[in-house]
């Protein structure tokens, strides 16, 4: 029984999850939003958010953390000059997914991953 375990399994092994969260938040990251489906940006929203809040910090360590996460430096160094000046102000809710209807193919709930202004 899976009571109480609150990670989206994703029908994926851990390490193919692990690495299809990782380049939504990369695409997130690079493209400022990500169209995809609602259960997929529901899990990559707290690992968009945990980066944030380390790029806020700023210092070597949490640059390394988000550098574990996401291995390319011109990625997390874009999170921290251009991404993270922004949020300065707020303590969380730097994401939000929106809703944008069905897919044609399948009619899964499709969903755009984005930064909040």
């Amino acid at each position: 029984m899976r009571h109480l375990k609150k990670v989206a399994k994703l029908n994926r092994p851990a390490d193919q999850r692990r690495a299809l969260l990782r380049s939504i938040v990369r695409g997130l990251i690079l493209n400022e939003s990500v169209k995809t489906t609602l259960v997929r940006a529901k899990a990559a929203q707290p690992l968009a958010e945990q980066l944030v809040t380390w790029a806020k910090r700023g210092d070597v360590h949490s640059r390394r953390l988000a550098l574990r996460l996401i291995p390319e430096p011109d990625v997390i160094a874009k999170l921290f000059s251009e991404i993270a000046p922004r949020f300065e102000g707020r303590t969380g809710g730097y994401t939000q997914v929106i809703r944008a209807g069905l897919r044609q193919g399948d009619s899964s709930e499709m969903a755009v991953l984005r930064w909040t202004e």
